[in-house]
């Protein structure tokens, strides 16, 4: 690639260019990724050490906060940083790495809230089969399934991106290296490229979204003959996936289902569903399931007791 460009680093203009502005920013987001870790860890904690929480709800969800981990830690802490300096600056290389994980992460998220669709699918629909059908290998097979796809989308969407010369202008009108922003930046006619890049992230957005969205009207036409506790608890499940699909996908497909063109609108964007989106999850989770706030529970008070029991030791 470095035969084919004379730019080593971009520079990012970020979200403003308002130092007292940017300071209030910094105080806010490092609030928001605070909480991202916290949360989506508590989450991990909490399913990896109770018995109680071992169905395959729970074991996608463990690897759905930490995707929204790594998905948030890939741009918050450079955002973050970046805005206590004037000139913010990112490497060719640390570009490249940036936007490859941040659509690997993506499309590995989307699949992966793909599997809990089909698992809440089979869960309710066909409940019989279901320790059968959602064993732990293929469960397992999902996961990676999941991360093989969002690595071979993302490895197409990063060549398709820094094959092209960058030989003049380096300056990012974005806070990270995506895809549109760097378009903008090369040196040739990108118009197949942009069309590859939109046909490439539009044919996961779309086939993800209508297997969704047939998994839940296949679900909720089904639950016509549950009892009323099975329907209210079914639908609090789904709810909940519902809410955080919306949230998820709906802004990545605002952004890359169209020509490959940027607009004021797309930091803020980027900004909801890189950093808010990771927050609101686990308190989405949290807040609407019972199982999980009873597991949190007893994780404290154990840790409580332990302590206690610590200190007493300790005193004597």
């Amino acid at each position: 690639m470095e035969q084919v460009h004379n730019v080593s680093e971009f520079i990012l203009l970020g979200l403003s260019q308002d130092q007292e502005l940017e300071k209030v920013f910094f105080a806010l987001f490092l609030l928001f990724y605070i909480l991202v870790v916290f949360g989506n860890l508590l989450i991990i904690v909490t399913i990896k050490s109770s018995q109680n929480l071992n169905s395959p709800m729970y074991f996608f969800l463990t690897y759905l906060s930490l995707l929204d981990l790594s998905f948030s830690s890939v741009t918050a802490p450079k955002l973050i940083a970046d805005m206590l300096v004037e000139k913010k600056v990112i490497s060719f290389n640390g570009c490249m790495a940036q936007h490859f994980l941040m659509h690997f992460l993506t499309a590995s998220e989307v699949f992966i809230l793909t599997a809990m669709a089909y698992d809440r699918y089979i869960a309710i629909c066909k409940p019989l089969h279901y320790t059968t059908i959602m064993s732990k290998c293929v469960c397992n097979r999902m996961v990676v399934a999941s991360w093989v796809g969002g690595f071979i989308h993302s490895f197409a969407q990063t060549l398709l991106t820094f094959q092209l010369p960058f030989c003049g202008p380096n300056v990012i009108d974005h806070y990270f290296c995506d895809v549109f922003p760097l378009l903008k930046l090369a040196c040739t006619d990108v118009r197949i490229v942009g069309f590859l890049v939109v046909a490439n992230s539009g044919m996961i957005a779309i086939v993800c979204f209508f297997v969704l969205f047939g998994s839940y009207v296949v679900i909720l036409f089904s639950l016509r003959t549950h009892s009323s506790e099975g329907r209210r608890k079914a639908l609090s499940t789904c709810a909940s996936h519902i809410v955080v699909v919306i949230l998820f996908l709906g802004p990545p497909m605002f952004i890359y289902l169209r020509p490959s063109t940027t607009f004021s609108e797309d930091k803020m964007v980027s900004v909801f569903y890189t950093i808010i989106v990771p927050m609101l999850n686990p308190l989405i989770y949290t807040l609407r399931n019972k199982e999980v706030k009873s597991a949190i529970r007893k994780l404290w008070s154990r840790k409580l007791t332990l302590n206690r029991k610590q200190k007493i030791s300790w005193v004597e």
